[in-house]
Parts: C-alpha cells; sequence; structure tokens
C-alpha cells in the first residue's frame, strides 16, 4: 500500500536546508523579541549619562504667542511705528503676487528688565517675570510649519510630511516610566485639531508609548477626569478575580503568538488600568492641597482657574513619576487662543489665564525640591510678525523666529541663548 505523500512545511524546508541557518537566525530573534514583549517596556532605564533631568513638563501655547511682545523686546519697532517697510517672508510671498509694504507695528505693552540677569520681559507677564533667573529662553527658535497645523505637528514630532513619534513617546521609549501604576505620557486637555492625536502618538514607537490624554480642549479642567476607572457594581474582591482570569487569558495569548505591539499594549493597557484604579481618583482630586497652594496657581480665580487646575495637576502627576506631561492652553476652534491676525490686544487675556499658574508651577517645583530635576518648557508653534498684518490691528505668523523658555532640569538659568533680527 502506498501511503500518501505528505508535502513538507515551510519550516521543514528552511530546517532541513542550506538556508537552515537563517531559520536559526530567524528564530533567534523571534525568540528575543517575544522576551522582549514578556519585559515591562515602560520599566525605568539607565540613560548612556547621568541624566539631570528625570521628567518634562511641556507648558504648550497653542495659537503662537507674538514673541515681541512677550520675551523678545525690540526697540526699533517703537522707533519705526506706523513706517512702511517690505518683508520678504514666507506669508507675503504665499499670499501676493508682488510683494507689498507692511505698517511697523510696536508692541502695545511696555517692556522691562527683570533679575539679576536683566533680561527683558513685557508687561503681559509679570509673574513669570519674577522667575526670569530661573529660566533659559531660547530666542532662535524658527520652524518649518506656515501654517497652525504643519508647525504644531513639526514642534510635537519634528516632521511635516511624516507620521513620527511625539517627542512625549520619545521620551517615555528612552527613560521609561518613573511609576508603574500611572501612565508615563499624559497630555492634559489637547486639542482635536492641527494634528490632533498624532502629537502625542507613538507612530512607529511600540503602541505602549502612545500618550494619555485626560480631558479635552474645551471642556473645562473641573472635568478632566479618567473616565471608568471606578466599578460601583462589583466589590472589590470580585473584580480582582475577574482580573486575573484576564491576566491569565491575555498571557496564554501573548506566549502563543510572535512579538505583536498592539496586543502587548492592550495587554499592559488592561493591567495598568487595573492599577490606575488605586492611584489616579487621589492625583486628580486637587481638594488634598492646602488652600495657600491653589492660590499659587490661581485656582479659584476668575481667569487663572482652569489653567491653574492644569498645572497644578502637571505638578502632581510629575511628584508622582510620570515622564512626560504636556499642559495644553488651547480650543478645538479653528483660530486658537494666541492666534491674533486682527486683534492683537487679545494677548492680554490670554496672558492674565497663563502667567499665574505656570508661574506658580515654577515656585513650587522649586520649593519641592523637584526643579532640579524636572524640565519646564514653555512655548507655542511658531511667532508672530513684526508688521500689522494687512496694515491692521493683528499680526501675522511669523516661523522664522520665536521664543520658548526652558526652567529646571539643569538648563543654564538666567540666560538668553539666541537671536533674531532688529525688526
Amino acid at each position: 500500500m502506498r501511503l500518501p505523500i505528505q508535502k513538507p512545511t515551510r519550516r521543514q524546508v528552511l530546517q532541513s536546508t542550506a538556508c537552515g541557518f537563517g531559520y536559526l537566525a530567524a528564530a533567534s530573534l523571534a525568540r528575543q523579541n517575544s522576551e522582549a514583549a514578556s519585559r515591562n517596556l515602560l520599566a525605568g532605564k539607565t540613560p548612556h549619562f547621568a541624566a539631570r533631568a528625570k521628567r518634562v513638563i511641556f507648558v504648550f501655547m497653542q495659537g503662537g504667542p507674538s514673541h515681541v511682545d512677550t520675551f523678545d523686546h525690540k526697540p526699533v519697532l517703537e522707533k519705526h511705528d506706523g513706517e512702511l517697510h517690505t518683508f520678504d517672508d514666507a506669508r507675503v510671498l504665499a499670499k501676493t503676487k508682488e510683494i507689498t509694504k507692511h505698517r511697523v507695528f510696536k508692541s502695545p505693552w511696555k517692556f522691562q528688565r527683570y533679575g539679576q540677569c536683566g533680561q527683558y520681559v513685557s508687561e503681559l507677564f509679570p509673574h513669570i517675570a519674577s522667575h526670569v533667573d530661573d529660566l533659559c529662553f531660547l530666542k532662535g527658535m524658527h520652524t518649518d510649519g506656515v501654517a497652525h497645523g504643519p508647525a504644531t505637528l513639526f514642534l510635537h514630532t519634528g516632521s511635516i510630511n511624516l507620521v513620527r513619534p511625539s517627542v512625549g513617546s520619545w521620551v517615555l521609549y528612552g527613560l521609561g516610566s518613573e511609576n508603574e501604576n500611572l501612565p508615563g505620557f499624559v497630555t492634559l486637555q489637547p486639542s482635536m485639531g492641527n494634528g490632533g492625536p498624532r502629537n502625542y502618538n507613538n507612530a512607529f514607537l511600540p503602541a505602549v508609548y502612545q500618550g494619555t490624554a485626560i480631558g479635552r480642549a474645551g471642556v473645562p479642567a473641573t472635568q478632566a477626569k479618567i473616565r471608568n476607572l471606578n466599578n460601583a457594581i462589583l466589590s472589590p474582591e470580585i473584580q480582582a478575580q475577574q482580573f486575573e482570569i484576564l491576566r491569565r487569558i491575555n498571557a496564554a495569548q501573548a506566549s502563543a503568538r510572535t512579538a505583536d505591539s498592539e496586543l502587548d499594549a492592550v495587554i499592559s493597557s488592561y493591567e495598568l488600568a487595573w492599577r490606575m484604579q488605586h492611584s489616579v481618583p487621589d492625583i486628580l482630586d486637587l481638594s488634598h492641597e492646602p488652600a495657600h497652594i491653589q492660590k499659587m496657581y490661581g485656582i479659584g480665580e476668575k481667569g487663572t482657574d482652569d489653567f491653574g487646575r492644569q498645572c497644578l495637576m502637571a505638578r502632581r502627576l510629575s511628584e508622582a513619576g510620570v515622564r512626560f506631561i504636556q499642559v495644553n492652553y488651547g480650543d478645538n476652534t479653528n483660530n486658537p487662543p494666541w492666534d491674533q491676525h486682527s486683534n492683537l490686544p487679545k494677548h492680554a487675556e490670554h496672558a492674565f489665564n497663563t502667567d499665574k499658574p505656570v508661574a506658580g508651577l515654577i515656585a513650587d517645583l522649586k520649593q519641592r525640591g523637584l526643579l532640579e530635576d524636572t524640565l519646564i518648557w514653555w512655548g507655542g508653534e511658531f511667532g508672530r510678525t513684526p508688521y500689522a498684518q494687512a496694515n491692521g490691528t493683528g499680526r501675522d505668523h511669523n516661523p522664522y523666529g520665536f521664543t520658548s523658555f526652558l526652567a529646571g532640569g539643569g538648563v543654564k538659568a538666567g540666560f538668553s541663548y539666541g537671536d533674531t533680527d532688529e525688526f
């Protein structure tokens, strides 16, 4: 009796031919990937060099604050105020066939020197001005983005055309998390526009490095919660039993498959969510903070309450071991807060809303000894022009020069780096 001929499998062919060495290499890589997937990808990592900054708080000013009205004093604008000059910038070239002249527009706000470093700050930011000796100003910032969407993506990911990981994802990937009971990367009240989730996305990095959004722009900070953390129906004992069963099922599923970053992220998110039930509600509950600390952030005061709550949440999250926290001052409209094309005086409202909270964050971190290893980064996606747009009462986008500032984390304090031209 002739037995049926069984065709060898692809794996058998690889194992039994000269390509067997290729099979061994592939099997080794698969095993390494599986082992790597089984480890906690968010575990803290040791950098190549001793770290000065262990965590980052990025305070994002959506819409492009005008550097020439905030931290980059330009006396020449006062000297030539009202004069017509030619400015051959990208926005002009894109919008007009012929180069037109624009009216030089001096700042409506006065500047003066502050601190031992003598840094000029406009009267828009009296509270931040009191901390200039702790700040490092970067005055030569520039971007490839001319409009809000591309410039915001470029600021967060370093790319306009390619899908790249956000800076928060890179930081978490490089350093891991300091607390296994909390997300390693949190963004507070992000905008859904101008890049939306791509601004806190992991792109090609494993999915566990994506940012966790708490709240969203346009919704009060008092509602910035993580939903469904508590189960009011089942007892803690029953929930623990359910979680243990789910954990075993997930472990069996993962062991039967080669490395799968999305599956690993889902399993990790389930386990993290379980641990978060016991830690996140307390961290996001600002009522635990003394009245004098809340006052430092402007909480309970008109204008500053909402952003003050975000900044205080950022301090509590960083103190609890979150590696990267983004605090967003933005909205979900087509005209972000700082985008004053025709009404520059509106800058005063946004400066008032953010000045005291940011100054409170700096002071609070400093008094707790956290500023030494926490890097604060303040800035928008671009600056604004030294001339009045359409000779009106606002300023256009300026990708060629704008200002950000840093504090803590080992940066050179009381210092200003870079410059823009006299206009």
